[in-house]
């Protein structure tokens, strides 16, 4: 079992930034690659973006490359999300996921455990 706490969300005018993180404990946490996604109001939950175990390799939605950064820092078993030049499109609930996997995957279906999310809500 991996236990998921997000923190991190807010309010922030279009064009700001955010940086949301995950912390993960029960299993080992470089054991899992990590995926961050989100859910806007009446839609599906997408995909953001994930990093591999050991951080070496990064994914991310074509609607967040060159604005959003996924980290982690396995000593403190987190992950993190750094969201810039934010935009009223990117608010959403913002959820990471625990994926046993080797390399990061952009399917939702992929991931064993999630959290309980996060708020981000962008003002134009």
């Amino acid at each position: 079992q991996v236990q998921l706490v997000e923190s991190g969300g807010g309010l922030v005018q279009a064009g700001g930034s955010l940086r949301l993180s995950c912390a993960a404990s029960g299993q080992t946490f470089s054991s899992y690659a990590m995926g961050w996604f989100r859910q806007a109001p009446g839609k599906e939950r997408d995909f953001v973006a994930a990093i591999n175990r050991s951080g070496g390799s990064t994914v991310y939605a074509d609607s967040v490359k060159g604005r959003f950064a996924i980290s982690r820092d396995n000593a403190k078993s987190t992950v993190y999300l750094q969201m810039n030049n934010l935009k009223p499109e990117d608010t959403a609930v913002y959820y990471c996921a625990a994926d046993g996997a080797w390399l990061p995957s952009r399917r939702g279906t992929a991931y064993d455990y999630w959290g309980q999310g996060t708020q981000v809500t962008v003002s134009s």
